[in-house]
């Protein structure tokens, strides 16, 4: 999993510490962030293969996070944790774009297994945009 890079969004410092912590040592790149605002800034920055955002957060929440981050990169995977699930916020989750819901605590291996999903998604979108692109651009130029 070395250099795959990862956006955590959650307002429990304590929860991400640990969990950012135990996914550099499996070889991840990953930032931090305490609050929506903040990973909207981050995301605008940088390319993560992958964003883990909370749901419940205070100010802006991560249903209102997700449907952002999708209208700046609707490529961006994302993956919701929820200590409070409901089938109604799972299924408005999926609608706004989420890669995947899942419920805290989660099992580090099930998380990294899901990462590694979302970021072969995401090359294989780039790629694909990428080769629009470039089809694109030989349309136009008569190549």
């Amino acid at each position: 999993m070395d250099g795959i890079r990862v956006l955590l969004v959650d307002d429990e410092e304590e929860f991400t510490s640990v969990l950012s912590e135990r996914m550099q040592t499996r070889g991840l790149i990953v930032d931090v962030s305490a609050n929506g605002q903040d990973a909207l800034t981050l995301a605008n920055e940088e390319t993560y293969d992958a964003v883990i955002l909370d749901l419940a957060m205070p100010g802006m929440d991560g249903i209102e996070t997700l449907k952002r981050l999708v209208k700046m990169n609707p490529d961006i995977q994302v993956i919701l944790l929820t200590g409070h699930a409901t089938l109604q916020k799972s299924v408005e989750a999926m609608k706004s774009g989420a890669m995947e819901f899942m419920e805290k605590p989660v099992k580090i291996d099930v998380l990294l297994e899901k990462i590694q999903q979302a970021h072969d998604k995401h090359e294989q979108l780039t790629e694909t945009r990428i080769d629009d692109m470039l089809s694109d651009i030989t349309k136009r130029m008569g190549w």
